[in-house]
């Protein structure tokens, strides 16, 4: 029997009253979602439950380290019983408990790795998939593989995800697929939490670039002591991250300040999460916002700020972003002051802000770097995630950079199936990106120095610590931070277990604690700059002048030290950490390694390009033989016989980016355009449009001719564009061009008169008024569809009446004109009847 009665301290919570329903559903549905919110049991009768029910082994997944520890010590104390005998837990480097465990809580990662060995996982009869709601990749990750193990190899695998918030259709579908699992929702917590508003003075807890203002930390510590004063027990106050619990620990000097976060020491973490006789104030981040009770808490302290990762697509850079906490996380945390009897939770924000906030967080698949989840999924077999039940597809974006990645650093074949490669870097279980540099940067730097780095490189306070990688290599060693070094050697020691085939030499090089030239005959300092390139050959950086602290990327992006930075006189460096920060052009460089040219082309090789770069340039070919490593330029001579394909494609892309006015349009062109656009507005096909878009879309049909042989502006200048422009005429229907759109018109007194043609519209002719006495009607054009527009001029050339319908400005507008001008104008005719009178484009004599 494994869960205790209902009279043992901490076993009468409110799940309790729904273990029947949901043990009930697994029995007969083989999956359920169990919504219950903090402080009700959920994480810890469940698998007592379970256990009883169906025997075996039943697993906990849970999302963080520190709540896996924490959350196997709570079920041991439950079944009165020391951690290892029927209740034990599982992270990576870490176990409590062998075989044959009643209860054993894991890592959910730790869980996905043990699917991709044996997805069978024998003797395991149920697994319980915790907090849910918080949306992490690895438990996404892990429910695709679990439905899939259950619907082709176990079907009698009991899986139950758990949640607090009742936003649960999508996760009951992807359990059921078409039979959604029963969802059974347990009461409230025991104990209310009364909410108190306290917003800072400030307007935002923010400064550009996301860092917390030092005065939101100085009112978080204002409220601690205002809390302390109004209430009884512990104080659990949230911030978000490291530098803020020690920002707010340093501002309650005096206090018995713990803090509470993943990266801590085990001993740390436990000394925070035991009962203390001594009133405490806890500090902490999101890590305890669930499936965690840190005894003693009546009060909790929100300063309403989370870090999340996030990732750059387009430049290859992640970062860790700050941002307000959803209303699902406030609430969560505001939980954790009524686990043990009625508490409060003093939000440094307004009731008014609060409304404005996220309803949910947003889920790390549509914010994170995807490169482990894309190799996870092929491991299963199952590239781009095809075939399995994800809760959310992954953004089409995210998962194109990892495949591209991964195709890159040989773990995917061109198919996207995993290669042997990909599984060794599996097995080292670090991102692929260092898996593949302890794998190539072993041979380089030795064994032993590649894993001492890629461990350093892996972990996150490698942004936070100054950004001279080489002296953090050196101070880990020393033991500078006793934790920071610990933490450290565990990760080496742990890297060398996952790499038993991942020294292609087969020896052992650069002890802990070596200083100057290692073996292999590299420098230890320069060992860190090929370990981080292999790494990030996209974040191989040059500067961009002679002592500059801004560098270009050969990704493409420009970086920029810290003008203090010890590495500001490097002229090449190896970037392991960037992020680019809103309106800043430049990413700023966090961590880096300084390097050289030689190893710069040796660890990025598969960047390093040499072509021939043939451009339009302000009206003139520019040819280069360019050699590069990704972005940036290493040199560039002329080249004397440029490809001739190749420079035709340059002008053509020249004329389209600069347009048609580059070419030098004679009236006779222009004409002959117009002209052409007129047949094709009024009769269609086969008469082609010539507007300036068709034009640059076919340039080779009309102007490959002379195209081939320019060579920059000048030549373009002594383009022939209107016999250019008669490539254009369809034949056979071009014989009646000057038929359907004829040049000129001859009009009654004999003159041929040029038409002005403007495209759709009629074309104009512009003609004395004495040239066509006699003309009874306006002409027509395009086989007599379109008349011409009249513009009747008077001796002096100017416009004296504008018409279509010649016969009726005889009636009506000529006897006007006859009165106004005859006397202005009395040696040009001026007869009573036009229609009789001689046409005529001369004057009378002089007497």
């Amino acid at each position: 029997m494994l869960l205790p009665e209902p009279s043992v301290p901490g076993a009468d919570l409110p799940v309790r009253a729904v273990l029947p329903a949901t043990v009930d559903a697994v029995r007969s549905r083989g999956t359920a979602v169990l919504v219950a919110p903090p402080g009700s049991g959920k994480t810890s009768l469940l698998p007592l439950a379970l256990g009883d029910a169906l025997g075996g082994t039943v697993l906990v997944a849970e999302p963080r380290r520190l709540a896996t520890r924490a959350a196997a010590a709570r079920l041991a104390m439950l079944v009165g019983e020391p951690l290892g005998r029927r209740i034990g837990y599982a992270m990576r480097g870490e176990r409590s408990g062998g075989t044959g465990l009643s209860v054993e809580v894991v890592t959910t990662g730790l869980l996905v790795r043990r699917l991709q060995q044996d997805p069978e996982l024998p003797g395991v009869t149920a697994i319980v998939i915790d907090e849910c709601h918080e949306r992490h990749l690895d438990a996404d990750l892990l429910l695709a593989l679990l439905v899939d193990v259950r619907a082709n190899l176990r079907e009698d695998l009991a899986v139950v995800a758990t949640s607090a918030t009742a936003d649960t259709r999508r996760l009951s579908r992807a359990l059921g697929a078409d039979d959604p699992a029963p969802v059974i929702t347990a009461s409230a917590a025991l104990f209310d939490v009364a909410t108190e508003w306290a917003p800072p003075p400030l307007p935002t807890p923010l400064l550009p670039g996301g860092r917390v203002d030092p005065r939101l930390l100085d009112h978080v510590a204002a409220v601690v002591r205002r809390a302390l004063t109004e209430n009884d027990g512990d104080i659990l106050v949230f911030v978000p991250g490291e530098a803020e619990i020690g920002g707010v620990t340093r501002r309650l000097a005096g206090l018995n300040v713990l803090p509470l976060f993943g990266r801590q020491s085990k001993a740390e973490q436990e000394r925070a999460l035991a009962p203390s006789a001594v009133r405490r104030v806890v500090v902490t981040t999101s890590v305890a916002e669930s499936s965690l009770t840190v005894p003693g808490v009546r009060v909790v302290v929100d300063a309403g700020l989370a870090r999340e990762p996030r990732t750059d697509q387009s430049r290859g850079l992640g970062t860790l972003v700050t941002c307000r906490v959803s209303r699902s996380s406030a609430d969560q945390r505001a939980g954790r002051a009524g686990r043990e009897a009625p508490g409060r939770v003093y939000r440094c924000w307004s009731a008014t802000d609060h409304a404005r906030l996220d309803e949910h967080a947003a889920p790390e698949i549509a914010v994170a770097d995807l490169a482990a989840f894309a190799l996870d999924l092929a491991a299963w077999g199952a590239p781009a995630g095809a075939g399995l039940t994800l809760l959310e597809a992954p953004p089409a974006p995210a998962m194109t950079a990892a495949t591209e990645l991964l195709r890159r650093i040989d773990a995917l074949d061109d198919d996207g199936r995993i290669t042997e490669r990909g599984r060794r870097m599996r097995a080292i279980g670090a991102h692929p990106r260092l898996a593949r540099a302890l794998l190539d940067g072993s041979p380089r730097v030795g064994a032993d120095r590649a894993r001492e780095i890629v461990a350093m490189l892996s972990d996150d306070s490698v942004r936070t610590v100054g950004d001279d990688l080489p002296a953090r290599w050196r101070a880990l060693r020393r033991g500078d931070d006793r934790g920071a070094t610990s933490r450290w050697r565990e990760e080496t020691r742990r890297l060398g277990r996952g790499t038993t085939h991942g020294d292609p030499s087969g020896g052992r090089a650069g002890r802990a604690g070596r200083a100057g030239p290692g073996e292999h005959g590299v420098p230890d300092d320069l060992a860190v700059g090929i370990v981080a390139g292999l790494a990030y050959p996209d974040r191989i950086a040059r500067a961009r002048g002679t002592g500059s602290a801004t560098y270009q990327m050969s990704g493409g992006t420009g970086a920029a030290l810290d003008p203090r930075s010890p590495l500001r006189n490097a002229p090449w460096l190896a970037i392991a950490v960037a992020d680019r920060a809103p309106g800043r052009a430049d990413a700023r460089i966090r961590a880096a390694a300084p390097i050289d040219e030689t190893t710069a082309r040796d660890v990025a090789g598969d960047l390093v390009s040499t072509t021939d770069q043939i451009r339009w340039d302000d009206g003139r070919i520019v040819t280069r033989r360019v050699e590069a490593l990704g972005a940036i330029v290493l040199g560039d001579v002329p080249l004397a016989n440029p490809d001739r394909l190749l420079v035709q494609a340059a002008v053509r892309d020249g004329i389209r980016r600069s347009g048609l006015s580059v070419l030098r349009w004679s009236e006779a062109a222009r004409a002959l355009r117009e002209r052409l656009a007129f047949c094709h507005a009024h009769l269609g096909a086969p008469w082609p449009a010539v507007d300036d878009e068709a034009l640059l879309a076919d340039l080779d049909a009309w102007l490959g001719t002379e195209l081939a042989a320019v060579r920059g502006s000048r030549d373009l200048a002594g383009i022939d564009v209107a016999s250019a422009l008669r490539r254009l005429l369809p034949w056979p229907a071009a014989a009646r061009f000057d038929e359907l759109a004829p040049e000129r018109l001859q009009v009654p007194s004999g003159s041929a008169i040029r038409l002005a043609y403007d495209g759709v519209e009629p074309p104009v002719l512009a003609v004395k008024l004495q040239e066509v006495f006699g003309w009874t009607a306006a002409p027509a054009v395009a086989d007599g569809r379109v008349p011409v527009v009249l513009h009747l001029l008077s001796p002096a050339g100017r416009p004296v009446a504008i018409t279509s319908d010649l016969a009726s400005f005889w009636r009506q507008g000529y006897p006007g004109v006859r009165a106004d001008l005859r006397g202005r104008y009395p040696r040009h005719p001026w007869p009573e009847d036009p229609l009789a009178a001689l046409p005529t484009k001369r004057v009378k004599p002089r007497r």
